[in-house]
């Protein structure tokens, strides 16, 4: 399929075009090639999607539907910074389509035509995502197979890799023509071209090519006849003349010619990263350089450094700005930059991960050792220091278990004369209120801001992303304790919707908490969660605000219930090794269960993948979930529901109870299950529960 026009401008809908592909008004087309149509989409919501709608002549042929069956079953598996979600798909329509994440930009051959090669800062960062792209890939256990400069995008929040039209699972289950060689000239590894093996390692040949030709805008082997494009990436040497001195030796191991002496994926990203960090660090005295050099970069730290591409913009778009309410706190959702390519896989869980949510990527799914597992296979731990709540309770208070503490639901019931004035406030934060903020002030204000960041970062630092530490200010007036994060460079908005969570999440608890305990002298019930981009601005984004008076968790009575939100959360691979030991013990225990009970009568159907059970961890609502990607219907009805629920309970419990009594740090007791049947684009939470008894627990 052809990428749409440049810049993804809207072109008009054409007399036989559809008014809505699924749950999305169409509103124009992006482009059009032999495969089908590209269309530009509005949910309900107002959130911009891509749809790639196949052409009715391919939907008729079984080989084509199956190779897009598989490019969707791929996209559930692939998920990770700089790639593009998918939200939603239906390969079983009678015109099969899928829907991706729309996000402004040229692509990287656009670019180079129009504005030459990327440098400095730019082009390290752009090495540096692409990796990090292809390393989330590869750890899902899928390889590209066609990377190239159409198939890299470049938006104003950094390069995205695009188009699983012909990637495949490292396993070997792919769908595709026999004796056809897959990929573009010029981009093909020599492996490929001698023998047809597509791996991993073929992907990074692609990877060195496409950034020496960012660096240059020329292709490393040249152009001209295939054969004679084929013969110089098998015997010749690339042209290298041009990059950085500092790059090359990096795009050499990657263009090896054996596949053997290239860096992987996450190799590649972490001395591009160490580049980039290089690149962006102020001009240091001497004195401050040594102390500098004594401390090793921490390999994977996002940096300021500046992205700075020219994104061309789209007036016809409708606008796309909405706020969302759940239960005590409030999200608004800004719109989200738009797709000028699009892709075939990039995030979601089997067929979605939307869940009513406008923003871009998702990290990857868990190692291809585990492919059902919600967690990666990192030797990363939680920054224990983060979790110093272990000893206190969530305002800082020392307890012998902060996890028998519960969170007041309800802080100022029965208070006469609260200092807080503002319970019965369902306003937005307006403009000026975060600028109008000021650092603490003072013993509780000081000790407040302290009890956020620690909450904050105990929650981020599970999902390796401690590096998004929070500022923490105060609007008197406002009676608003404000949450910000940023600026960090080439960030996706997965992340963002992260830390809006945990930043909610820690305002409202510690709050609730000094509320309960000094309620007529504490002015502050009501947070916001901000996001700013670059330092010195004037007015930084509101992700998210709420009350700590209207409870912090997901119902009134303060319990703890599966949401789409939290499920989101959990799909992100968890670096906590605590989190990763016991979710794939629990998690072969739960599906060796369930295999079992298949076997003893009670008329169950088995589900239509091998590792349809899935299994993570949301560190901001303290939950685990078990999901299950149900194609075939096997948890179509209650009783069939109420047995997995049976096997999850029985199962999970005992384990999470187990760490629960011996690791102070362990927090997760409760559990949610849910299922995305069929061609469904949400996942179905059919039940949560808690382990604890509630008497242990208080």
């Amino acid at each position: 399929m052809s990428a749409p026009a440049s810049g993804g401008r809207i072109q008009p809908a054409r007399p036989g075009d559809p008014s809505r592909v699924g749950p999305y008004r169409v509103v124009g087309r992006l482009g059009a090639g032999g495969m089908g149509t590209v269309y530009a989409g509005l949910a309900d919501s107002g959130e911009r999607v891509a749809v790639k709608v196949i052409h009715p002549l391919h939907a008729d042929d079984p080989e084509f539907r199956a190779r897009f069956r598989r490019e969707v079953r791929l996209s559930t598996r692939v998920r990770g910074p700089f790639l593009l979600p998918l939200l939603a798909a239906d390969p079983e329509a009678e015109a099969p389509w899928l829907a991706t994440a729309y996000a402004a930009g040229l692509t990287l051959t656009e670019h180079l035509a129009t504005h030459g090669p990327l440098t400095g800062a730019t082009l390290y960062t752009f090495a540096t995502g692409t990796a990090q792209a292809l390393a989330a890939i590869h750890v899902a256990g899928v390889v590209h197979r066609d990377v190239k400069p159409q198939n890299v995008l470049l938006t104003a929040a950094g390069p995205r890799i695009l188009d699983f039209g012909i990637a495949h699972a490292a396993d070997g289950t792919s769908v595709t023509r026999t004796g056809v060689l897959t990929g573009t000239p010029g981009w093909i590894s020599p492996e490929h071209y001698r023998s047809g093996v597509t791996a991993a390692e073929g992907d990074i040949f692609g990877w060195g090519a496409l950034v020496a030709y960012a660096a240059t805008g020329r292709l490393p082997f040249g152009s001209g006849a295939p054969e004679a494009v084929a013969y110089r990436v098998i015997s010749g040497r690339p042209d290298l003349d041009g990059v950085p001195e500092s790059l090359k030796g990096i795009l050499e191991q990657a263009l090896a010619k054996e596949p053997d002496e290239r860096p992987d994926a996450d190799e590649a990203a972490d001395a591009c990263a160490r580049l980039l960090n290089a690149e962006s660090t102020q001009v240091l005295d001497s004195d401050t350089v040594a102390e500098a050099n004594s401390t090793p970069t921490l390999v994977g730290e996002p940096t300021t450094a500046q992205w700075s591409v020219p994104v061309p913009e789209d007036p016809s778009w409708p606008p796309a700005t909405s706020v969302r309410e759940g239960s005590s706190r409030r999200r608004v959702v800004v719109s989200v930059v738009a797709v000028a390519a699009v892709v075939g896989a990039s995030a979601g869980g089997v067929l979605a991960f939307g869940h009513s949510r406008g923003h871009t990527a998702r990290p990857s799914a868990a190692a291809a050792s585990t492919p059902a597992l919600g967690v990666h296979a990192s030797d990363a731990t939680s920054d224990r220091t983060a979790t110093a709540v272990a000893s206190t309770d969530v305002a800082g208070h020392a307890v012998s278990d902060p996890r028998a503490v519960p969170v007041p639901t309800d802080p100022l019931a029965g208070v006469a004369d609260p200092a807080f004035t503002r319970s019965d406030d369902e306003t937005q934060p307006v403009p000026g209120e975060w600028s109008a903020g000021r650092d603490a002030d003072g013993t509780a204000e000081r000790g407040t801001a302290a009890a956020i960041r620690r909450q904050v970062t105990a929650m981020l630092s599970t999902k390796d992303m401690a590096f998004m530490t929070p500022t923490v200010t105060f609007n008197r007036q406002a009676q608003t304790v404000m949450v910000t994060g940023g600026p960090v460079s080439t960030l996706t908005d997965d992340y963002k919707e992260v830390f809006r969570r945990a930043g909610e999440m820690g305002a409202c608890t510690v709050l609730a908490q000094r509320l309960k305990d000094a309620p007529t002298n504490w002015p502050y019930g009501r947070f916001s969660v901000y996001w700013k981009d670059y330092d010195g601005q004037d007015e930084a984004s509101v992700l998210g605000f709420g009350k700590a008076t209207a409870g912090c968790y997901t119902d009134e009575a303060g319990r703890r219930q599966g949401t789409t939100e939290g499920m989101a959360t959990a799909e992100i691979p968890s670096s906590d090794k605590d989190e990763i030991r016991l979710a794939s013990g629990t998690l072969r225990a739960i599906t060796a269960a369930w295999n079992t009970r298949l076997t003893q009568g009670y008329g169950l159907e088995p589900f239509d993948r091998d590792d349809a059970i899935t299994l993570g961890f949301d560190p901001v609502e303290k939950m685990m979930y078990v999901w299950a990607h149900d194609g075939s219907g096997a948890l179509g009805g209650r009783a069939q529901q109420s047995h997995f629920q049976d096997v999850v309970s029985k199962t999970a419990c005992p384990r999470l109870l187990a760490e629960y009594n011996t690791n102070k740090h362990w927090n997760y007791t409760h559990w949610a299950i849910a299922a995305y049947q069929g061609n469904s684009a949400w996942p179905q939470i059919f039940t949560s529960g808690d382990c604890l008894p509630t008497e242990s627990r208080h």
